[in-house]
C-alpha cells in the first residue's frame, strides 16, 4: 500500500455493552439496569473485547488511518494495541449514552471512513443504523449480551479478521444486514418478540459472520417432546443440572412438570427446580461440592451454543462442569437450517473457547442423536 492514499477505519466501543449478561439482567439498556449489574458484581467487557478484534489489524498499523471517540469509546482499546488512533469528538468519561454513540457515526460518516467497526449489542446497531442507514460499511464486533442481528462478526477475533482483509482489499462481497432490537423489559418477563428495525451494509464472508436470529417453528415441539423424554430418561438424582434458555430446553423441564424461564438460566436437581433465573455468581455457588451437567441449545439461525443469552454459563462454571458433563440439544429443523456450518463459541475466554472446540453429539430426539463440529472461529 505504498504510495496509496492510507484507508480510514472508525471504531466506536459502546463501554457498557454486555454489563448485564454474566449477572442474568438480559441486557444492559437503561441507567437504572446498568446500576443494578454494577451492584451484581458486572464487570466492562466491550474494551477487552474491542481490543481482541484490533490486535488482528495491528501488523498493518502504518496502513491505515484509524479514528475513534476518545476514552472508553475506542481510545483507550486502540491504544492497548499499540495503535495510535486520530481521536474526534468528546464524551463524559463514565457516563456515555445512545447519543455519544450516534454523534460518533455521524461524524465518522462526514469523515469519509471506508469501515466503521463498533463493539456493542444490537441497541448499539440500531443506533448506528438510525443515523448512518447503509451508506457506510459496518462491521459489529459483538459485545452484547442480545445480538439477534446479522451485523456482527461471529467472534471479535473474527471481526478483526474481516476488518483486515477488507482493509487489504480481499473481501469485496457486501450484503445489507438486519438489523433487530427486542425490548428488554419484555425479555425480562420471559417475552422474546426481535423486530426489524433496519438494515446495514457489512462486508460478507459467510463464515466470519453471524446469521440473524431464526425463531422456533411451531413443527419443532414435537421434536422437542422426544428429545426431552430422552434426556429426562437419563438424568440423575445425585446431579444438579444447569438448564440454559430456549423453547427446546424449556420442553424438557416441562417434562418434568417444573416451570422454566424461558430467556434465562434454571437448576434443577432430583427432578426439582433448585433455582431459577440465576446469574453466574449463583451458579458458581451452587457448584460447591457438587457435580452437575449443563444442559444447551443452540441459537436458531446463528448455530451459538455459549456466549450468545447465556453469559450467566460462563468460562469459570463450564470450566468447572468440564466439557463432558455439556448436553447439547437441537431438533433436526434447528441443525438443517445451519447449512452445514458449525456450532459457534464465543464465551470471551480463548481457552474456553479451545476447550469447546471439535465434535458433540447432540440429542435431536428419542434415541436420535448427530455430531456437530463446535467452532470457536466459524471454520467448519
Amino acid at each position: 500500500m505504498s504510495g496509496e492514499r492510507k484507508r480510514i477505519l472508525g471504531l466506536i466501543v459502546n463501554p457498557i455493552a454486555g454489563l448485564g449478561g454474566r449477572v442474568g439482567l438480559k441486557g444492559s439498556d437503561g441507567v437504572a439496569i446498568q446500576r443494578r449489574a454494577f451492584e451484581l458484581g458486572a464487570v466492562l467487557e466491550s474494551l477487552a473485547r474491542a481490543a481482541q478484534a484490533l490486535e488482528r489489524l495491528a501488523p498493518i498499523k502504518d496502513e491505515f488511518t484509524l479514528v475513534t471517540y476518545p476514552a472508553e469509546m475506542g481510545e483507550e482499546a486502540a491504544q492497548q494495541c499499540g495503535l495510535s488512533p486520530q481521536v474526534i469528538g468528546s464524551i463524559n468519561p463514565g457516563q456515555t449514552t445512545a447519543v455519544d454513540t450516534k454523534d460518533a457515526a455521524k461524524e465518522m460518516q462526514r469523515l469519509g471512513v471506508e469501515l466503521l467497526l463498533f463493539a456493542g449489542g444490537d441497541g448499539t446497531a440500531r443506533d448506528i443504523a438510525d443515523v448512518i442507514g447503509d451508506d457506510v460499511l459496518v462491521l459489529g464486533i459483538p459485545t452484547g449480551v442480545k445480538m439477534h442481528s446479522a451485523v456482527f462478526a461471529v467472534s471479535p477475533t473474527s471481526a478483526g479478521e474481516l476488518a483486515l482483509a477488507t482493509l487489504q482489499g480481499r473481501i469485496r462481497r457486501k450484503r445489507e444486514a438486519e438489523v433487530m432490537d427486542i425490548d428488554e423489559d419484555a425479555l425480562r418477563k420471559g417475552s422474546v418478540s426481535p423486530k426489524l428495525y433496519g438494515y446495514l451494509l457489512i462486508p460478507y464472508e459467510q463464515r466470519l459472520v453471524q446469521g440473524v436470529k431464526a425463531p422456533s417453528v411451531a413443527a419443532d415441539a414435537v421434536a422437542a417432546d422426544a428429545i426431552a423424554v430422552d434426556v429426562v430418561r437419563q438424568m440423575k438424582d445425585d446431579l444438579l443440572y444447569i438448564v440454559g434458555p430456549g423453547t427446546t430446553t424449556r420442553a424438557i423441564l416441562g417434562k418434568l412438570k417444573l416451570e422454566k424461564t424461558l430467556v434465562g438460566v434454571d437448576v434443577v436437581g432430583k427432578s426439582r427446580l433448585l433455582a431459577s433465573d440465576v446469574n453466574e455468581r449463583q451458579l458458581l455457588d451452587l457448584l460447591q461440592g457438587h457435580e452437575a451437567k449443563i444442559i444447551v441449545t443452540p441459537i436458531g439461525g446463528q448455530g451459538y451454543l455459549f456466549g450468545r443469552g447465556n453469559q450467566q454459563i460462563s468460562p469459570k462454571v463450564i470450566k468447572q462442569v468440564g466439557k463432558d458433563n455439556i448436553i447439547v440439544v437441537a431438533t433436526p429443523n434447528k441443525l438443517d437450517a445451519l447449512g452445514g456450518q458449525p456450532l459457534l463459541v464465543d464465551t470471551g475466554d480463548a481457552e474456553t473457547d479451545r476447550l469447546l472446540s471439535g465434535y458433540v453429539r447432540v440429542v435431536c430426539g428419542r434415541g436420535d442423536y448427530r455430531m456437530m463440529r463446535v467452532s470457536c472461529t466459524g471454520k467448519a
